[in-house]
């Protein structure tokens, strides 16, 4: 996979040592989905969790962000304005495919409120198609990813968080979510962990 290991705390040493959050949100991740049914469809071993730097510390702007790696339908190929266009195929260090990019935006979600970064990450998980073939769930209408409200949308993904801490899940993998940026580092010294590149379209014709 075309990533790598990345500080998002400015002068941090060269060998890692602190919080990766990429790995702590990983198998937060992976715990979500074992313990909430309407997400076992996925298979984390080929979504790949990065981070990206967020230009400006605002609360406005993306806070979370989840890459297809495939067209509708989990196709390889679309046609754009008589153009035909595949994208490039993203690969794990052990050969396996990545069909989904899950990025989250430092310091920004970091700095949200707990309940609203659970909220968050559950929002972007359910984006997942139940296929699992590299597409977004779509729904009816124009507004295929988030349907007509994003308000409801938001507040099916706040029912999935209090159920899935209402199953009990061990406080450790969820605690690094309690903290906002600055309480991150002060508890940790360095946040690091993997940036992965968004993939480019490849014009085919």
């Amino acid at each position: 996979m075309h990533g790598r290991d990345s500080s998002a705390a400015a002068g941090g040493p060269s060998v890692p040592r602190g919080l990766s959050f990429t790995h702590s949100m990983r198998q937060f991740c992976a715990d979500a989905i074992v313990r909430c049914s309407p997400l076992a469809h996925i298979d984390l071993s080929h979504v790949a969790v990065s981070f990206a730097q967020a230009r400006k510390r605002t609360r406005h702007g993306l806070y979370a962000s989840l890459t297809p790696m495939r067209f509708e339908g989990g196709s390889l190929m679309c046609r754009r304005q008589s153009r035909t266009y595949t994208i490039q195929r993203l690969y794990d260090t052990q050969g396996r495919e990545i069909f989904y990019i899950l990025t989250f935006y430092l310091p920004r979600f970091m700095d949200l409120p707990f309940r609203e970064k659970l909220i968050t990450v559950f929002h972007e998980l359910w984006h997942i198609s139940p296929q699992f073939d590299g597409d977004l769930r779509r729904h009816d209408g124009r507004c295929y990813a988030h349907t007509h409200s994003q308000k409801q949308y938001d507040a099916e993904m706040d029912v999935l968080a209090r159920q899935y801490l209402a199953s009990s899940p061990p406080a450790s993998l969820y605690e690094f979510l309690q903290y906002d940026f600055a309480g991150l580092l002060t508890r940790y010294g360095r946040i690091y962990g993997t940036k992965v590149r968004r993939p480019r379209l490849l014009k085919l014709v």
